[in-house]
């Protein structure tokens, strides 16, 4: 029998009415004639009511258990699901990570996916069971403990076992019905889009889109498959939603598949660095060993044997930032005069494959961007994808901007 794999996220099971409808989406599929493996998130907001629970007992908490703690959600809705199928007369049964097993790294919080052994699912289906409801998120160590693979790792949990049951196709549902040319709750003309090439859905949900976690989309482009968001509140078609896919499935695309922002950004300056071979590796360095993810990267002309290095991360790591950078300068490793931090700023960028055979991007948006009065403060660049940093307060109407300059509402 073919495979499908159907991911329902937390809103799409936040209720028991919402399980059963859920459920009744993957009865129609198994009436199609496949095999399904679902992947369930936890019940909206229970991971977090978990989390507050472990950080309430525990602020310096052992890992190992609040991996056990967080991982519980999933196991209870993946429990739900399965017997809501059973009710409907569909032979399903739940999964949870460590029964099938999801073989993962030990880093715990943020493990990796290592393996997925098929056998013991794929005997099953073999035996009359039609549905594999398995607990998304979670897997287990070599040390045999339960591990979590951080947030939206769902999402994750789909893709790699779509990949290793070779899937038909991988439906990720949600409570929204695509991926849209923006963000449509910032610019009302935004578009849903029929299909996006992976590496523009892979550039849009590192840039700031919320319908896929980056990892998953990562795993999809080196797996090929095909991945398709789409809601789990509208009716069930054939050509809902969006299909993420390989860019030779996309006959023809606009320059600009659409428009991103991350409105929680930091700048952050080192002023009056030496310029010295190693500099930049002193400075990275130690903001890698603090966690600090660090985005746009931009280093000045230097004079006079210094130079100012200035980088974005989110705001919610300056703090850990600026004290990896003041321990690294007290050791002697890196000398500095200032460090400035502007919290205050946003990205937005625009994406698009077909930036590689057109010029006059860049020009148009920086354009755009000056006759609406936007200064620019800092300009990352890629194959397909320009991204700057401005003033906050100027973020939506850059992104209205910008998808009305590139004609996002219009389909090729």
């Amino acid at each position: 029998m073919p495979v499908l794999v159907m991911k329902f996220g937390g809103t799409s099971v936040a209720t028991l009415d919402r399980i059963r409808r859920a459920a009744k989406r993957v009865g129609l599929e198994v009436a199609k004639g496949y095999d399904v493996i679902v992947i369930v998130s936890a019940m909206s907001g229970k991971t977090n009511e978990l989390v507050g629970w472990v950080n309430e007992t525990s602020p310096l908490f052992d890992a190992r258990e609040y991996d056990a703690v967080v991982s519980s959600g999933e196991n209870v809705t993946a429990g739900l699901m399965a017997l809501t199928l059973q009710e409907m007369d569909v032979p399903a049964r739940s999964w949870q990570g460590w029964q099938v097993p999801l073989k993962t790294t030990s880093a715990h919080s943020s493990a990796r996916i290592e393996d997925i052994p098929t056998d013991n699912i794929n005997r099953k289906f073999g035996e009359g069971m039609q549905v594999a409801v398995v607990a998304g998120f979670q897997g287990i160590s070599p040390e045999g403990r339960i591990t979590t693979l951080g947030r939206g790792g769902s999402d994750t949990t789909a893709v790699a076992f779509a990949a290793a049951f070779g899937a038909e196709r991988c439906d990720i549902y949600t409570d929204v019905d695509g991926v849209y040319t923006t963000d449509p709750r910032v610019c009302d003309r935004a578009r849903k889009m029929d299909r996006i090439a992976f590496e523009e859905m892979l550039e849009l949900a590192s840039l700031g889109a919320k319908v896929l976690q980056t990892r998953s989309v990562e795993l999809a482009m080196r797996y090929k498959v095909k991945l398709r968001v789409l809601s789990s509140f509208e009716e069930p078609s054939d050509t809902a939603g969006t299909l993420v896919c390989d860019e030779e499935d996309i006959m023809e695309s606009n320059v600009v598949a659409g428009v991103a922002h991350s409105r929680d950004e930091a700048k952050m300056t080192l002023v009056s660095v030496a310029d010295r071979p190693g500099i930049a590796a002193a400075i990275f360095t130690p903001l890698s060993e603090a966690g600090v993810n660090v985005d746009m990267i931009v280093q000045n002309i230097s004079e006079e044997g210094r130079t100012d290095m200035t980088f974005s991360c989110p705001t919610d790591q300056v703090k850990r930032a600026q004290k990896a950078l003041d321990d690294a300068k007290a050791k002697g490793d890196i000398n500095f005069m200032d460090l400035v931090a502007d919290t205050g700023v946003a990205k937005v960028s625009v994406v698009g494959i077909g930036m590689r055979s057109h010029t006059g991007v860049a020009a148009k948006m920086f354009k755009v961007l000056s006759s609406e009065g936007i200064n620019i403060k800092v300009i990352t660049t890629s194959e397909i994808k320009i991204s700057v940093l401005i003033d906050r307060k100027y973020m939506e109407l850059a992104v209205q901007s910008l998808h009305d300059a590139f004609e996002l509402e219009k389909s090729t």
